[in-house]
């Protein structure tokens, strides 16, 4: 496989017709080598636009969500966040750690938590391997963040939600942007909650997608009498 001529038609033929408008996050996925941060076993899909599983086999891997997302849905959330050189990001949900290497090129500071022990060994790996210091990976639970790490400029959830988390609006600075793709299949919202103020949010939700859960956040009752 020719990498650089299939990284070029991922960007143009998968990514920049997504509505991708931003150049500096085309010229990103340039830089940060996706390969890089795909499983040995998988390489061959690293520009597929299609999820890629990090664990065990496929159809556990896709079902617990530890999988990377397809790298168009990836892009458009990083430019619908509009990162900034000085911001500081929270990410729910590492997985190899590709995410939080892009978030990383263009902020000024990173954590990114991830649930599952082996996967936060491979992003921590992938990242230093890329030359990445600005990122740090805990593994944490992305429902119970301390409220001793502060706030936030950006929040990307790399995965599924039901609903925007109200815990996580709160870790939110003024004029933050929190990223998150809500709902359930079959169609799902990509959302942006920018915080206006202490009490004033506004919400965009400009295209439709689906995206694994991410794990321990609440589900609302199926149940109906």
């Amino acid at each position: 496989m020719n990498i650089e001529k299939a990284r070029f038609n991922m960007i143009e033929q998968q990514i920049r017709p997504w509505n991708l408008m931003d150049d500096s996050v085309l010229e990103l996925l340039s830089v940060v080598k996706r390969e890089d941060f795909v499983p040995k076993a998988h390489k061959s899909l690293a520009f597929a636009d299609l999820e890629i599983p990090l664990l065990g086999s496929s159809e556990a891997a896709l079902t617990l969500g530890q999988c990377m997302l397809e790298p168009r849905l990836e892009a458009r959330l990083l430019q619908d966040l509009a990162v900034q050189p000085t911001d500081t990001v929270l990410e729910i949900g590492t997985g190899s750690g590709y995410m939080a290497a892009l978030l990383g090129k263009k902020a000024q500071r990173v954590l990114s938590l991830e649930i599952v022990p082996e996967l936060v060994a491979m992003a921590r790996e992938n990242l230093a391997n890329a030359g990445i210091n600005n990122v740090e990976v805990r593994q944490a639970d992305g429902t119970q963040i301390p409220a001793s790490d502060g706030s936030f400029d950006v929040i990307a959830l790399s995965g599924s939600v039901t609903e925007v988390p109200p815990a996580l609006l709160k870790l939110l600075k003024v004029g933050g942007r929190l990223g998150a793709i809500v709902g359930d299949e079959p169609v799902m919202r990509a959302t942006v909650v920018t915080k206006n103020s202490e009490t004033d949010f506004r919400t965009v939700q400009e295209w439709d997608t689906v995206a694994p859960r991410l794990r321990n956040f609440p589900e609302p009752s199926r149940f109906k009498l």
